[in-house]
């Protein structure tokens, strides 16, 4: 939803600039738990109740999470609730990982596998992704049955795919043209 992402790009990069370069890792992984915990549907009508309050939902959710929130989350929080922006979360989120992986030369790549991977063909291909694309992956691997066979990867708007499926596919488009 292109609006989501117009909410929260000001968010996400208030945010990058607030968190020193070492720690936007480790802020990362907790703005993930929190987008997690308040995409709930149940978080969601806690927080637009109109008869909550922002401190009642800040303790719910920050209670909720494993370690303390960070001060500058925890600002983070506080304003979406105010401004009545939660529902933008995790997509300040998505924007904030994308600000963290385009500063430290890092793209997400989602790799599609007809079947599973094991840790030694994994390093294999993603280091082999990595040559392709030029640049360091942080690969997260789903199965795709209806692949047939080989990897479809996604990078950004980029698509490499090397699928059973897909050469199928050429193959029917080739002989029916």
């Amino acid at each position: 939803m292109a609006e989501l992402a117009t909410i929260a790009r000001p968010y996400a990069e208030a945010l990058f600039k607030t968190i020193m370069v070492q720690e936007r890792a480790g802020a990362l992984e907790q703005l993930d738990l929190l987008a997690a915990l308040t995409a709930d549907p149940e978080v969601r009508q806690f927080a637009a109740d109109p008869r909550t309050s922002t401190e009642q939902v800040m303790s719910v959710v920050t209670g909720a999470l494993p370690a303390p929130l960070w001060p500058a989350l925890q600002n983070l929080l506080r304003t979406m609730l105010e401004n009545g922006r939660l529902v933008a979360l995790p997509e300040v989120a998505s924007q904030y990982r994308a600000l963290v992986n385009a500063g430290s030369g890092v793209s997400d790549a989602l790799v599609y596998s007809a079947f599973p991977i094991d840790e030694a063909q994994g390093a294999e291909v993603l280091a082999a992704l990595e040559k392709r694309f030029g640049r360091k992956l942080n690969a997260t691997v789903q199965i795709d049955p209806s692949l047939i066979g080989g990897i479809r990867v996604v990078v950004g708007d980029e698509v490499y795919d090397s699928s059973v499926k897909a050469r199928l596919e050429q193959m029917k488009v080739a002989l029916t043209a």
